[in-house]
């Protein structure tokens, strides 16, 4: 029965995770999205017909570099799921690489995007999602419960 809930935990695990580090994204890059639409007024009508437009291209696009990240991450949890590692740790750390090596292998199509240059922020947002992955299926990680040495009786106290 363990084995089969981790096919319903695990998912929702990721599901949460990428949630997270999205959420951590954006509202990290808010500020200095709404700078540049106040600082433009006239743009705001350019913006919005760009992003009805372009939406779909820039979600593919990004959704390129989803999968660089998301392939490492993936790597990390099968891990985690076949050693029964349970650490906060680990899953942070797994989030914190998979984010980097995301960024790093996809830095040549950044084309001089100020908010994908950086990249503290991204490795930010998957040390969250890693936290986020922990706190939903990571805890309970590994498709059995380890074998733990059975607990022995106190020994009776000197006479």
């Amino acid at each position: 029965m363990r084995f089969l809930s981790r096919f319903v935990v695990v998912p929702l695990g990721i599901t949460m995770a990428l949630a997270v580090g999205a959420a951590f994204v954006v509202i990290a890059h808010r500020n200095t999205m709404l700078a540049g639409l106040s600082a433009h007024p006239e743009a705001q009508l350019e913006y919005f017909v760009s992003v009805v437009f372009g939406g779909p291209v820039l979600a593919f696009l990004l959704s390129l570099w989803a999968f660089y990240t998301f392939v490492p991450s993936l790597i990390g949890v099968l891990i985690s799921e076949g050693l029964a590692i349970r650490s906060w740790m680990f899953h942070a750390a797994n989030g914190g690489l998979s984010a980097w090596l995301g960024w790093a292998r996809t830095q040549d199509t950044h084309g001089g995007n100020r908010f994908l240059t950086e990249p503290r922020l991204l490795v930010a947002a998957g040390l969250a999602a890693g936290l986020a992955y922990w706190i939903v299926a990571g805890r309970t990680a590994g498709f059995w419960i380890p074998i733990r040495s059975p607990h022995r009786e106190a020994l009776p106290p000197a006479r």
